[in-house]
């Protein structure tokens, strides 16, 4: 078993850090806000450490999941930073979503330290960490990614290389902009049905299994028809990962109309009150017949 640093203890990160325990990797672990690290320890075992510098020593992996670009930098690149005590040939893992601009500075600051860095946003929600099932997008070295599945398998059902080094920053902006239209026109679906006073179950048996169908149907069609909004990313992160997407675009010239719409609307239900519930209550701005 490894000696692991897991740096990030939120919806996301314990649970996955849970599984790494369960799998029996001797685990040290550090986040913010020190009484949620002792807590993890607590239940799970481990070590908790005062500094992610402290988490990182003699580990054979460091593994992230932080919040933006300014968090990922503060517990790798500050003086109280993992890659300041990191050891050569030892890998670093970032499941955070942040700029494929970040992803490619630290590959560099990593290289100058013997590092392996990949990049591995996920997919799959506060259920997939949970249950150890999320899907991962991997950008970095082959060589790095190969050593790294081993230790991924413990959370993640699918491990997927995409590219170099940002290429999964870049895949989980695809991911988000699919998801972003998807989940509108979810809504905007379910709605229509209501207005019909169609049963909403037998609608479902009959679209789920076609062309309509998604994951976000299969999922979501139940809880927003009973508007029902806590499960897993917050419209406040979804807009924060539109944003990395709507950055991105403006240098590689794609046009993204629909994503900016449905941006806006994500606006709106930030207005209502709902930036910690999840994409799907883009259903609360559409009237609910009576």
């Amino acid at each position: 078993m490894a000696k692991l640093a897991f740096i990030g203890l939120g919806v996301m990160g314990g649970p996955m850090a849970q599984h790494l325990a369960e799998a029996g990797h001797d685990m040290t672990v550090y986040n913010r806000t020190q009484s949620r690290a002792d807590a993890w320890v607590r239940v799970n075992g481990g070590r908790s450490a005062s500094s992610p510098a402290e988490a990182a020593e003699d580990a054979d992996a460091v593994i992230t999941c932080v919040g933006n670009d300014d968090d990922l930098a503060a517990v790798t690149l500050s003086r109280d930073g993992a890659f300041r005590t990191m050891r050569k040939d030892s890998l670093f893992i970032d499941h955070t979503t942040v700029s494929a601009k970040i992803a490619r500075q630290l590959a560099v600051e990593a290289k100058d330290k013997y590092i392996l860095p990949i990049d591995a946003p996920m997919t799959g929600g506060q259920i997939g960490a949970q249950k150890g099932a999320l899907t991962l997008m991997c950008g970095g070295r082959a060589k790095a990614i190969e050593a790294a599945t081993p230790i991924m398998q413990a959370y993640a059902a699918k491990i997927v290389h995409v590219g170099p080094t940002g290429a999964g920053q870049l895949t989980k902006m695809v991911n988000q902009i699919g998801f972003a239209g998807i989940v509108q026109s979810l809504a905007e679906a379910i709605r229509f049905a209501q207005a019909e006073n169609l049963d909403l179950d037998k609608v479902f048996e009959a679209i789920s299994g076609g062309a309509a169908s998604s994951w976000q149907m299969t999922n979501r069609w139940a809880t927003m028809a009973r508007d029902e909004f806590d499960f897993g990313l917050a419209v406040d992160l979804m807009r924060k990962d539109l944003g990395l997407a709507f950055d991105e675009a403006r240098g590689n010239g794609a046009t993204l109309p629909v994503t900016a719409l449905v941006d806006q609307f994500l606006a709106d239900v930030q207005g209502l009150g709902g930036g910690r519930q999840d994409p799907s209550a883009l259903i609360r701005r559409l009237a609910k017949p009576d």
